[in-house]
This record gives structure tokens, C-alpha cells and sequence, in this order.
């Protein structure tokens, strides 16, 4: 993510903020871009702190929260702050997205809608994607729940940026396979899709993954059915690509960067960019550990996975035109 200017006296401003230092109030203006003096702000900056401009005029969403059809019950008091941390995540990857072109004014194609549920039993609500609808538990922006539930899977990480990633991945692979030249090659490299995906989700969770996963696939669960595989991969895109982004726009330095003003969305060498990813989040996991966290990234790319973020790559920068 870039670090962004204040328009009134210059100042960092970070993708999140609300006011500058300098206590001028801002919104977002994710087709410039850019931040600009509070105008009309999304009719959700009060309740949940959105902080993008009102996509048509005054008392109306910006274009992230017009996405979501269903909210979360804001009479249940604590669903406020989960439904705002949701929603926090959602931009953060549209904007991610944007980048090469997804979901903005100049994509013909469908956007994705949100469902956005609560919990109120013992139960999980369910997350997925089906015809275009996102389905996000704004319960997993609670910590102890989400840690919980990643200890229970076994998983080495579990975020509600993560959540979002994988999930609109899916909305992606059902936007890409319109085209007819999608389909073929994505069999080719991931599997055939048509594979009963009920059947495929009860043979992981009743065996478990191959014994050679980590030779294949990005993650246990990615070994389960191809439509995982490539919500999986294409989420490790977007998380190699935002993690260099931010690298970038923080200053640092690293002998493997093409130059200062280098621009990894703008990147068409899948190869140079995965790379690039890879080896600044390795050098971020050596920081982490100097003050005892977990890694950033833990996760490792065998050849095959890196055959699969670089078909994933070619596809997200060309796929939102056209559609």
C-alpha cells in the first residue's frame, strides 16, 4: 500500500486515516488515488469510520460500502466494531485490486456484493462465494476468535485481509472464466473445477492433504479442490504484491529492486515480481523475529506455486478489461 499526502499541508497520510496531524479531516478518493479535504463522506464514516468519499453526492455510500447488501445486526452493540474492521479490510483489497483495474469505473464487468454476517451461537457463520456474492463472519475480526479458529485448522495465518483476499478470488475465477480463453488454461495448470467440490472438501477434512502438499501447493487446504488452489494462489499474489508495494513506499532498500520509483502493479515480469516478493518477505520475516513475533510470511514457494502466482499474475493485470 502507498503511504499517501495530506492536501492541505503535505504530511503522511496512511490508507486508514481519518484527519491529519495537522487536523485536517480527509476522505479517499480511491480513482485518483489520493486523499482530499473532507467534502461528502460515505454516508458509513459516522457508524463504522469508513473513510472514502460518497461515490454520488451527499447521504450516499462510497463505491466499497455500496458493495455490501447485508450488515451485520447493529442493534447487537459488539458487531459495530467487527463490521467496521470488515469493512476496513474489504477496501484496503479493492484498492489492492484497482491497481490493475478490478471493480473501478473504467471495468465493464460485475462488482462483487458483500454479506456481511454476525454470530450469535456457538455455530460459525459461513464464508464463500456464489454468483458474484461475497459471504464474510465479521466475528473473525475479533483476535481471540480468529486465533482460535486458525489453531484449531492448524494454519499459519488467518487475517480479515487474508479472509478477503481469498474470498474475492473466487468472484475473480468466476469473472475470468466468462472468457473462452480462460477455462482451458486454467485446467491446464490448476485442474479441472468440475470436480465435485462437496465431495473434494469431505475427502480433505477426512484425510487430510497429500503427503507431497508442500511440493504443489501454497497451503493444505489449496490441495482440497482446484477452485481452492487458485483462491489460495491468487490471494499469495496479492499478499507478495502489497508487501513489496508497501516495502517501496516506506523507503527501504533492497539490491533485488528494479530503482526507487518502481512500481509492482505496474510490473509485467511475473517472474521479477514474485521474486521481489518472496525475498523482501523473507528479509521482513528476519525482522520479525528479532522482536520474538511470527513470521510475516510463512510460507514457502516451490516451483510449482511459482508456475501458479505467475499464470494467476498474467491473468489479474489483463482480466478486468473486456469483461
Amino acid at each position: 500500500m502507498k503511504i499517501f499526502t495530506c492536501p492541505t499541508c503535505n504530511g503522511p497520510l496512511y490508507f486508514d486515516n481519518l484527519t491529519c496531524a495537522c487536523g485536517t479531516s480527509v476522505s479517499f478518493d480511491p480513482e485518483a488515488e489520493a486523499f482530499e479535504q473532507l467534502d461528502v463522506p460515505c454516508a458509513n464514516r459516522e457508524q463504522i469510520d469508513c473513510n472514502w468519499h460518497a461515490e454520488a453526492g451527499p447521504g450516499t455510500y462510497c463505491r466499497a460500502c455500496a458493495m455490501t447488501e447485508i450488515v451485520p445486526d447493529s442493534l447487537v452493540t459488539t458487531n459495530i466494531p467487527l463490521w467496521a474492521d470488515t469493512e476496513a479490510a474489504k477496501r484496503w483489497v479493492l484498492d489492492n485490486l484497482g491497481r490493475w483495474h478490478w471493480f473501478r469505473p473504467e471495468d465493464p464487468g460485475t462488482r462483487p456484493m458483500f454479506h456481511m454476517l454476525g454470530e450469535y451461537g456457538e455455530n460459525p457463520a459461513p464464508m464463500g462465494h456464489a454468483q458474484g456474492v461475497v459471504t464474510i463472519s465479521v466475528a473473525e475480526a475479533d483476535p481471540v476468535i480468529r486465533t482460535k479458529r486458525r489453531q484449531a485448522l492448524g494454519e499459519p495465518y488467518r487475517t480479515m485481509i487474508g479472509h478477503m483476499r481469498h474470498e474475492i478470488a473466487h468472484m475473480l475465477w468466476w469473472r475470468l472464466s466468462l472468457r473462452d480463453d480462460f477455462l482451458d488454461a486454467f485446467r491446464e495448470m490448476f485442474g479441472d473445477e468440475r470436480a465435485d467440490y462437496g465431495q473434494a472438501l469431505q475427502r480433505h477434512y477426512q484425510n487430510g492433504p497429500p503427503a507431497d502438499w508442500p511440493q504443489r501447493y501454497l497451503s493444505s487446504y489449496a490441495s482440497a479442490h482446484p477452485h481452492e488452489d487458485w483462491a489460495e494462489t491468487t490471494a499469495h499474489l496479492l499478499h507478495l504484491t502489497d508487501i513489496t508495494d508497501s516495502f517501496v513506499a516506506a523507503g527501504f532498500s533492497s539490491p533485488n529492486l528494479p530503482g526507487g520509483s518502481w512500481d509492482p502493479y505496474a510490473e509485467t515480469d511475473s517472474e521479477r515480481l514474485i521474486y521481489i516478493g518472496a525475498s523482501i518477505a523473507v528479509g521482513t520475516n528476519h525482522l520479525n523475529r528479532s522482536m520474538g513475533l511470527a513470521d510475516l510470511y510463512p510460507f514457502l514457494l516451490a516451483e510449482s506455486t511459482h508456475r501458479k502466482l505467475a499464470f494467476v499474475h498474467r491473468w489479474l493485470r489483463r482480466g478486468a478489461q473486456g469483461l
